[in-house]
């Protein structure tokens, strides 16, 4: 099945889960906590007082070598919009990518993630873990803050 064709297959629309693809093709599903989705939420809203330029997504789909992943937050540049739109999925990474650490995601896991998204053009890629600690990462290598939104904490409560 490709990612068009999961999007707007009417079997999985209501599924509680969030769903990605893996390198083969399979759909894989991981659960989202109340919790996850505030988080999320207050990331958008926090990154959107700092940059007014560009535009937030949320579960925004990039097609990478080890399948389409579904980053939980993303900010791209007005320039990655106007070359981009909002194909689906994306076949380069916005600038900014954003995950946010549920239970069942693993250190390795988000860490090919990340790879995954640096791959795809990622400038940077911040980790919010289960607490609110947010770790930025910029060509793979931790920073201690980021270069696209020097402002941005790291905790959010």
């Amino acid at each position: 099945m490709e990612w068009p064709e999961i999007c707007e297959d009417q079997h999985l629309r209501d599924l509680p889960y969030k769903i990605e693809q893996d390198k083969w093709g399979n759909i894989v599903m991981s659960p989202a906590s109340n919790k996850h989705g505030r988080y999320q939420a207050r990331l958008i809203r926090l990154i959107g007082k700092i940059r007014e330029d560009g535009d937030i997504i949320s579960e925004c789909s990039v097609q990478t070598r080890k399948g389409t992943k579904v980053a939980d937050v993303a900010w791209a540049s007005d320039e990655f919009i106007k070359k981009h739109g909002y194909e689906t999925p994306y076949s380069q990474c916005p600038e900014l990518v954003v995950e946010i650490k549920s239970p069942s995601n693993t250190r390795k896991e988000l860490e090919e993630k990340s790879d995954s998204y640096f791959a795809k053009g990622a400038s940077e890629v911040w980790i919010c873990d289960e607490s609110g600690n947010i770790r930025f990462y910029k060509n793979g290598t931790e920073t201690d803050c980021s270069e696209l939104i020097s402002k941005f904490a790291k905790k959010i409560d």
